[in-house]
Order: structure tokens, then C-alpha cells, then sequence
């Protein structure tokens, strides 16, 4: 993958990011009510849930939360524990970095702040295809940030007349959305080591030692599997 020399960042791009966000934004909303049904379930606030979904803007950190959330609070756990599920982004920003590189502070970490799992993948796929302009994760984020919290305050709105979400399979939302999010972004039998060493790396963490180790343990050993094949085609082509 070739990184560009220049580096666009454009109103225009923003809004094409938005723009072809949409479909994906659509699909947050399910996720986002979910949250807020959960989220009144666990008996937090309207203001809680809206200010988490607004500060933290990271579904499965806050799922997990709202899994630990108990009297007295354990907010170091919690910390922690949502501290490792969001691991992945460093990752992620690690493979944006080199297309962000010559941007200013304001505009490669204020992208940043935006980042979603989603926006990562389609951002990727624009580089790939030849449409360099960065602006594209700002307007993709913004949009699902704003439907991430708007779907947030319509859940906990309608959370009332839900009393057990697990029997309406509403939890298996959050699965859902990882798997569709892996389908588009395979880009062939390439994929199939790091994916796997990924799964057993997360599958025996997740067996032998337990608690959210997994996220990070499958991240990694994925990640680092793909980085080794793509440093040896690189090799290979020289």
C-alpha cells in the first residue's frame, strides 16, 4: 500500500466521509439503542448514559462498563478493563499514521478523536483506491458520533417498555456489528493467517487467563502476523 506524498484535507472531503457513512450510520442506531436500553437496565441516569456516549463514544468499551457496573463502583476496574478493549485503536492509528504524518497536530489527532472501527476500515479503503484526502475520517466520524448519541437518548427514551433485552436477542448486536465489520474488510486469502492466529491468540487468552486479555492479546498477534506477511511480500517484490 502506497502512501501518498500529499496530504488533502478538505471541507469537501469531510462531507463525502459523511456521506458515505450513512449506510453504516444506520446501522450504529440499532447498537446505539441497545446501549441505551442496557444502560437504563443498569440504572444509570438519562444524563449518565447520554454524557458516556458523548465522552467515550466506544461501544464496546462502554458495553463492557455497563457489564461492571455495580455498587460500589469499580472504577479502576472499569478503567482498566475499558482501557483494553480500546487498545485496538492504538493499532489503528498506528496504521493511519503514515497518510497523517504530514498534517498538522490539530487536524491528525483531532481526527483521532473521532476514530471508529468503521471509519478506520473505509478511510483505508480510500487510500487504497486513490482518494487521499484525510477530511474523509472527520466527516465519517462525525456523523456516526452524532447518530451514536442520538440512537443513545432514543434507546433509553424507549427502554422503559423493555424490561429484559437479552430475550429480544438485542445483545447480540454487538457481535453482529464486529462480523459485519471483518466482512467488508477482507481483502482475500491473505487474511486467513493473521485472522486466525488472531481467534486462537483471543480463544486461549480468553480460556487460560480470562477477563477482557483477549481483545488485546488476539489484536496483537493478528496484527503482528499480518504486518510479517506484508514485510515479506514486500521483500519478495524487491
Amino acid at each position: 500500500m502506497r502512501v501518498q506524498n500529499t496530504a488533502p484535507f478538505t471541507f469537501s472531503g469531510a462531507v463525502t466521509g459523511a456521506r458515505r457513512s450513512l449506510p453504516m450510520a444506520i446501522g450504529v442506531i440499532p447498537f446505539g439503542m441497545v446501549f441505551g436500553v442496557m444502560a437504563r437496565q443498569t440504572e444509570l441516569g438519562f444524563a449518565e448514559a447520554v454524557l458516556m456516549s458523548a465522552t467515550v463514544f466506544a461501544g464496546a468499551a462502554q458495553f463492557v462498563a455497563l457489564g461492571l457496573w455495580q455498587e460500589p463502583l469499580p472504577i479502576w476496574t472499569i478503567a482498566f478493563t475499558a482501557f483494553l478493549v480500546n487498545l485496538r485503536y492504538v493499532l489503528m492509528g498506528a496504521a493511519l499514521r503514515p497518510f497523517f504524518s504530514n498534517l498538522s497536530l490539530w487536524k491528525s489527532y483531532g481526527s483521532a478523536l473521532v476514530l471508529s472501527d468503521g471509519g478506520w476500515a473505509m478511510q483505508l479503503q480510500e487510500f487504497n483506491e486513490g482518494r487521499p484526502d484525510r477530511a474523509f475520517l472527520v466527516g465519517n466520524g462525525i456523523a456516526q458520533y452524532l447518530v451514536w448519541v442520538g440512537s443513545t437518548i432514543l434507546g433509553f427514551t424507549l427502554g422503559a417498555a423493555i424490561s429484559e433485552p437479552e430475550k429480544w436477542g438485542l445483545t447480540f448486536i454487538v457481535p453482529a456489528s464486529f462480523l459485519a465489520l471483518l466482512v467488508g474488510m477482507w481483502r482475500g486469502k491473505s487474511d486467513i493467517l493473521p485472522w486466525f492466529v488472531a481467534a486462537v491468540g483471543a480463544l486461549l487468552t480468553s480460556t487460560f487467563i480470562g477477563g477482557n486479555w483477549f481483545i488485546l492479546v488476539g489484536g496483537l498477534t493478528g496484527s503482528l502476523t499480518g504486518a510479517l506477511l506484508d514485510s515479506q511480500e514486500a521483500t519478495d517484490d524487491i
